[in-house]
């Protein structure tokens, strides 16, 4: 809100520049000159000795600044010191500048109403006044001016202060709204915008993201190892393929070059035989020419001879000739013989070539010899896969990263023993279609050596690199007694079947409800590297409890369940610690003595076992808080009841030293006589009513040991002591008797 004066000043336009500036527009001499009057007026009322922090005050509470100021304070409660410190610059200014900021209404100029009142008080004269109030209304305009800047200044700090209060809220937010997923406060939950949402506390909110973000790392990182593992395979493959290539480019190379050699040489082969076959039929051409030839000449000689002969005139001549001598026949009788001979004019031989087929057989031969299927290469079997094991049986699976044909896979395993002779271990085949197989009748938690070789009509490749799985373990035993629970948390123990170690344990418990649905909750425990763990439960509840054992095959099968109920602390006896002479009946919780002496006794003794005192020890009680039991006793039997460190004496008595305390009853010929012993010592109490069902509470936290007398909820005594260490439960009897144990009990409000 700006102060009214404003509008009659030249700042007003810088405020407002969208308004005509016709009126109140002043030049700047005149500007200078209420300057000049303004700081005039401020000295004069400096040298009069005026109040102005007085005059501040009473503006300030004529505004209603102090209530603003309170209501403040008390929204932001613990801020109070930076309100103050921002409060505190402010007063020091004009109060012109808080009037200006803080009220819009009617209002007027602290330096005017001074000089207002002034006047009226020292001129009476009406003229005076009017020109004082023309310089008054001169000196509020310059003011005005100041206040202004002073204004537009100190929308720095407010706007400072707003920033530094929505940090400061931001800071405030306690809860996380579980539906929008952004911190809230708590106010905002009951009456803000998230009302209906759902919220968790702050803490638990970034626990529970932590662990969603630790989740996906270590998905993250396991995505990470399989690519790299992918990534090293890969460049294995890259090397078979060169090699294979190598290889087949060269099996190319001989069958081509051995393939070309015999064509080479069944050419020269066909060749040669048509060359002879040429030569045969021109030699018998020859001869039929040239015998030919000879006809020919004959017959023209003849032809010549006879023509010659034809044309004789004379007659005598002519018949003459015809009949030279005896030796030569007439020429007739010569050419009639020579007409009697048959000429041959049949060819010898014919001009064709016969028909010859070409034998392809041994190049066929060849040539489908480079398509012979190769022997194939190494297959690469595949490193164990998670949970691909059960205690007696194994996934084993691999692969052949080349383009061989395989007919069927020979897989050969043996059991892994570190023996020196682990070379003699039987060694078992099996042949296989596909690229992986499940060999059972296994030993658990076992490794086995694997590794394969593929097989065609070629031959059979190298075997692969050798691989050693795991089965998983075998499921363990739960020790049921000596598990020991109390009313927030329970101890459980087990045992491993198992000869080799495992990796870990898993425990996997069940929340049982009393619906008839029978709902089960079920929660998982891992990374448990012994054989026993402490799991907080809830207190009032049952649970049903089991043990899985875990290694790089898998997880074994569940052991036999355990029930544990929450309602108070339970333990059990521990046998190794009973005196000879103490017997524990069927019920695990019930201990008797029939006789004290017994020359002839030949029962076993432990090397823990009390020795003089006829007394037992029940199981650790490892667990932080209170925890109750009570001893149901017989009012004619001599006891000692309490609890004891660890390495208390086995050859004394319970409460004879310091590292036990007990309660501990006799019965003397007057009266029966009740001692609370520690170190030997005792205080002197007497108690009337002799207990029947003795409580006993201990309070490690507020190192406290008390007994109580269950039947009429009676306080007997209270040992304060440090126990330095967990305690046992103690319990011993002097004469025969029975003494019978109640655990998981609640501890009663009288306590």
């Amino acid at each position: 809100f700006y102060h009214m004066d404003l509008y009659g000043s030249k700042e007003r336009f810088d405020i407002f520049p969208e308004e005509p500036s016709g009126q109140g527009d002043r030049s700047l001499g005149d500007t200078r000159r209420e300057s000049a009057l303004s700081s005039n007026k401020f000295q004069h009322s400096q040298e009069a000795g005026y109040d102005w922090e007085k005059e501040v005050a009473e503006l300030a509470k004529m505004y209603g600044l102090d209530e603003d100021r309170e209501k403040e304070l008390e929204l932001l409660g613990g801020h109070r010191e930076t309100v103050e410190s921002k409060w505190r610059p402010a007063r020091t200014e004009k109060a012109g500048s808080q009037g200006s900021v803080h009220n819009a209404s009617k209002s007027s100029s602290p330096v005017k109403d001074q000089s207002q009142s002034t006047k009226q008080q020292g001129i009476p004269d009406q003229a005076s006044q009017d020109e004082d109030q023309s310089k008054a209304r001169a000196e509020d305009e310059v003011e005005s001016h100041t206040w202004s800047r002073e204004v537009l200044s100190s929308g720095g700090v407010s706007d400072e202060w707003s920033s530094q209060a929505i940090s400061e809220e931001e800071e405030a937010a306690d809860v996380f709204c579980s539906t929008c997923k952004v911190p809230i406060r708590a106010f905002d939950k009951l009456f803000g915008e998230h009302k209906d949402h759902e919220v968790a506390q702050l803490p638990s909110a970034v626990e529970s993201e932590k662990e969603e973000i630790h989740k996906n790392m270590c998905k993250l990182e396991e995505q990470i190892a399989q690519m790299e593992n992918f990534a090293s395979h890969l460049e294995e493959i890259f090397i078979t393929v060169e090699e294979n290539f190598g290889k087949q480019e060269q099996n190319f190379e001989e069958h081509y070059n051995d393939a070309v050699q015999v064509l080479a040489q069944k050419y020269e082969e066909q060749l040669e035989a048509l060359g002879e076959e040429k030569r045969q039929k021109l030699e018998a051409l020859y001869g039929q020419l040239v015998s030919c030839g000879e006809h020919l000449d004959t017959c023209k000689e003849l032809t010549d001879a006879t023509q010659e002969l034809y044309l004789e005139n004379d007659k005598a001549t002519f018949m003459k000739v015809k009949s030279f001598n005896y030796f030569f026949p007439p020429y007739n009788y010569r050419l009639k013989e020579f007409l009697k001979k048959e000429v041959d004019l049949e060819l010898s031989t014919r001009p064709e070539f016969e028909e010859r087929v070409i034998d392809f057989s041994e190049v066929e031969q060849l040539m489908n010899s480079i398509n012979t299927i190769p022997a194939p290469c190494a297959p690469v079997i595949n490193p164990q896969a998670p949970n691909a094991a059960t205690g007696t049986s194994l996934r084993v699976c691999w692969g052949l990263f080349s383009d061989d044909t395989v007919e069927c896979y020979q897989l050969c395993y043996k059991p892994v023993s570190n023996e020196r002779r682990s070379d003699e271990q039987a060694e078992h085949t099996l042949k296989v279609k596909e690229t992986y197989c499940t060999i059972t009748n296994l030993l658990p938690n076992t490794q086995y050596e694997f590794w394969v070789s593929a097989l065609n009509a070629s031959g059979i490749s190298p075997p692969s690199e050798r691989a050693v799985y795991v089965t998983a373990p075998s499921p363990p035993t739960i020790k049921s007694k000596k598990i020991r629970s109390c009313e927030n948390a329970a101890l459980v123990c087990w045992e491993s079947r198992d000869v080799n170690p495992v990796d870990s344990y898993m425990v996997e418990l069940s929340q049982l409800t009393d619906e008839e649905n029978g709902d089960i909750i079920t929660e998982s425990i891992v990374g448990i590297p012994n054989c026993e763990v402490l799991i907080h439960l809830q207190p009032t509840q049952s649970y049903r409890i089991c043990v899985r054992a875990l290694n790089l095959g898998g997880s074994s099968e569940r052991s036999e369940p355990v029930l544990i109920h929450t309602t108070g602390t339970r333990f059990c006896l521990n046998e190794d610690t009973a005196h000879p002479l103490l017997a524990i009946l069927d019920d695990g919780f019930t201990i008797a003595c029939d006789e004290l002496e017994n020359p002839e006794c030949d029962l076993p003794v432990y090397d823990n076992s009390f020795t003089r005192c006829i007394g037992i020890l029940g199981s650790l009680i490892p667990f932080p808080g209170k925890h109750y039991w009570e001893v149901e006793v017989e009012e004619d039997t001599e006891y000692r009841i309490g609890v004891a460190f660890e390495n208390t004496p086995r050859h004394g008595y319970l409460g004879a030293n310091n590292s036990s305390w007990c309660m501990r009853h006799i019965i003397t010929p007057s009266r029966h006589k009740y001692e609370f012993l520690h170190s030997g010592m005792t205080p002197d109490i007497r108690i009337t009513i002799p207990p029947r069902r003795i409580g006993i509470l201990l309070d490690y936290e507020n190192y406290r040991l008390s007994f109580f007398n269950a039947d009429i909820a009676q306080h007997l005594y209270t040992f304060n002591s440090h126990f330095q260490h967990y305690v046992h439960p103690c319990f011993a009897l002097e004469t025969p008797g029975i003494l019978r144990i109640h655990t998981g009990i609640t501890i009663p409000p009288g306590t």
